[in-house]
């Protein structure tokens, strides 16, 4: 089955002019090009579209989406990836309803205004209280001074090597010739612990701090935690990345 240029422009709430755009790029090519010279997209260019579409609401740039399409042949984990993540916005989105609804509620009805509920899951602090009480204040403030510090550029960036570290994990985790401790999975084990050293704050990345026993407490609530859990394709493939990951420490020490 296939759709004219369009019809794929309406079903995804796009403009053909955008279509075409992704097409010089090589995003999004279509599957034929008909003796009328209109372009025609089939299953698989839909899926490739969506693709694009997910990481271009992730803040991604075009450049940066080409570059995680060419590495990410598969479709099936790279969308598990962003399914995952989509879930993670959703909790977020669902809470931020939630308050506006009592916001509304309140005004409506002459009722006081409760301040700590009309700002859930608004602000990325959320986890300001956890992060100080596993890690300590300083560890949060440093943090946190680097995330605002970032320029949307920064952020982008920094959420597509997320994006690929994680697409990587469940694509191992799926691949039943891969174990554990398996180069493939050692190797993304290695990546994913340089990534943990670049985040200022944490102990991976503090001189002389404790980077063996801050990995196995991630390592522990990856699976421990469904919020963790999410970002690697839920339990099974959150204990893959445990299991690599210890593995790794047990080679390095």
């Amino acid at each position: 089955m296939e759709w004219s240029i369009q019809q794929i422009a309406r079903l995804a709430g796009t403009t053909s002019r955008t279509l075409r755009h992704y097409d010089d790029l090589g995003l999004v090519p279509p599957s034929r090009i008909g003796d009328n010279g209109y372009r025609y997209y089939d299953e698989l260019a839909l899926v490739r579209l969506q693709r694009v579409l997910l990481l271009r609401d992730l803040g991604l740039g075009l450049s940066e989406i080409g570059a995680i399409l060419d590495r990410e042949v598969d479709e099936a984990p790279a969308l598990t990836t962003h399914l995952s993540l989509l879930r993670l916005e959703q909790d977020r989105l669902a809470r931020q309803i939630a308050a506006v609804e009592h916001t509304i509620e309140a005004l409506k009805g002459g009722t006081e205004l409760m301040a700590k509920t009309m700002f859930d899951g608004f602000d990325h602090t959320q986890y300001k209280d956890e992060v100080e009480q596993r890690w300590g204040k300083d560890a949060y403030a440093r943090s946190d001074a680097w995330w605002r510090g970032m320029s949307d550029s920064d952020r982008a960036s920094w959420k597509a090597l997320v994006e690929r570290l994680g697409a990587d994990w469940i694509a191992a985790a799926n691949d039943e010739g891969v174990t554990p401790d398996s180069p493939t999975a050692q190797a993304i084990a290695r990546r994913h612990i340089d990534w943990l050293r670049g985040i200022p704050g944490t102990p991976a990345a503090t001189p002389g701090g404790d980077l063996a026993g801050y990995v196995r407490g991630l390592a522990a609530m990856y699976v421990a935690d469904e919020r963790f859990a999410a970002n690697y394709g839920g339990v099974e493939g959150a204990t893959f990345v445990r299991d690599a990951l210890l593995s790794y420490l047990e080679r390095d020490e």
